[in-house]
C-alpha cells in the first residue's frame, strides 16, 4: 500500500512531521480562500509544486472541493455550473499526478460530531457523537432526492473520469445514520454503497474504505473489505468505540477494530492503494487546530501505521 497523509494548504507543521516520518505522497485539500481557481492550470501547478518542494507528491484530492460539491449534492441551481467546473478540473489535476478524488454524498450536513473533548487514554481529547445531543438545523432533503442527484452526477462525470484516468472514491456518510433531523443520508450501509458504485459500471468508480465508519454501520469490516475487493481505491485508517448512535474516536491502537488484521486483510485482497491515518486525538501540549487533525496525534498514528505496514511485509 501507499503510505500517505492528509495535507491542507499552506505549509504547516503536519507537513514536516509527515515527511520526517517517511511519508512521500500526499492526500491534499484544495485551498478554500476564494483566491484559488479550480479551473486554472497555473494555480494547480503552483499548489502542487509547493508540496513537491517539501518532498510531498500529491496523489489524492480530498474532498471534491465543497464550493462545487455542495451544489452537486443538493441539486440546486448551481449544480450544472459546478459539474462543468469539476470536469474542467479533471485534466488539470491529472497533469499533476493526482489520480484519485475522494468524494462523499452528505448533503447539507457533512461529517458530524456532538463533542470534541471526550477523554481518551491519558486525558487526550477525541471527537464523538451522541444522537440525543444532536441539534438539527432547518435543511431538508429526501432519500429519493439524494439518489436522483447522485445518479445525475455519475452520468455527467464518469465519462470524463474514464477519459482522464481519475478514480472516484466514494466515502460513506459519517455518522452512517438514515437521517439527521430532516436531512436524509443514503451512504449508510454496505448494501447502499454497493448499489451506489454499481449504479453505472465503471473501472473509475469505487470506494474510500473508511473502516471505522463501516464498523459504526454494524458491518463486519473484514468481510466487507473482502466483498469490495479491488473496488477499494483509498483507505482511511481509523479506530473507534461504539455504534452509529453513540461513539467516540480513539487512538489508533485503543479502539474496537483489530488494526493489524485490517492491514493483513488489505494485503490479502492485493490492494496497492493510498492509505492515510484519520481522526487522531489532541495530545498534551496541543491547543487549537482542527479536531481530529492535530499534529502530535498524527505523528503518533503515522508511526503506528508504518510499523504495521512494515511488519506485514516481513
Amino acid at each position: 500500500m501507499i503510505l500517505t497523509d492528509y495535507f491542507c494548504y499552506p505549509h504547516n507543521l503536519t507537513w514536516d512531521y509527515a515527511v520526517q516520518c517517511g511519508v512521500k505522497h500526499g492526500v491534499i485539500r484544495a485551498p478554500e480562500t476564494g483566491e484559488f481557481d479550480l479551473c486554472s492550470r497555473a494555480h494547480w501547478q503552483q499548489l502542487c509544486d509547493d508540496f513537491r518542494k517539501h518532498g510531498i507528491s500529491p496523489l489524492v484530492l480530498e474532498p471534491l472541493p465543497n464550493e462545487l460539491h455542495d451544489h452537486i449534492k443538493t441539486g440546486d441551481a448551481k449544480r450544472d455550473e459546478s459539474i462543468e467546473r469539476f470536469l474542467k478540473m479533471l485534466p488539470l489535476i491529472r497533469e499533476q499526478g493526482i489520480n484519485t478524488v475522494c468524494f462523499n454524498f452528505m448533503a447539507h450536513v457533512g461529517w458530524t460530531r456532538t463533542g470534541r473533548s471526550y477523554k481518551e487514554r491519558g486525558g487526550a481529547l477525541v471527537t464523538g457523537f451522541e444522537l440525543e445531543r444532536y441539534v438539527p438545523g432547518d435543511a431538508v432533503i429526501t432519500e429519493q432526492q439524494l439518489w436522483d442527484n447522485y445518479a445525475y452526477f455519475l452520468k455527467a462525470v464518469l465519462p470524463e473520469a474514464e477519459r482522464w484516468g481519475i478514480k472516484l472514491a466514494l466515502h460513506p456518510d459519517d455518522p452512517p445514520l438514515p437521517k439527521l433531523g430532516n436531512v436524509s443520508r443514503i451512504m449508510i450501509s454496505y448494501e447502499n454503497i454497493h448499489r451506489a458504485i454499481h449504479m453505472i459500471e465503471s473501472p473509475m468508480l469505487g470506494v474510500t474504505y473508511c473502516q471505522a465508519t463501516y464498523y459504526m454501520m454494524g458491518e463486519d469490516v473484514v468481510e466487507t473489505a473482502r466483498k469490495f475487493g479491488d473496488k477499494i481505491f483509498f483507505i482511511h485508517f481509523r479506530n473507534c468505540k461504539g455504534s452509529r448512535e453513540h461513539f467516540t474516536e480513539t487512538f489508533h491502537d485503543n479502539g474496537e477494530l483489530d488494526m493489524t488484521k485490517m492491514i493483513k486483510t488489505y494485503r490479502e485482497i492485493g490492494l496497492n492503494v493510498p492509505i492515510r491515518v484519520d481522526h487522531v486525538p489532541v495530545m498534551a501540549g496541543e491547543s487549537g487546530g482542527v479536531a481530529g487533525y492535530t499534529a502530535l496525534g498524527r505523528l503518533y498514528a503515522i508511526g503506528y501505521l508504518k510499523g504495521i505496514l512494515e511488519m506485514q511485509r516481513s
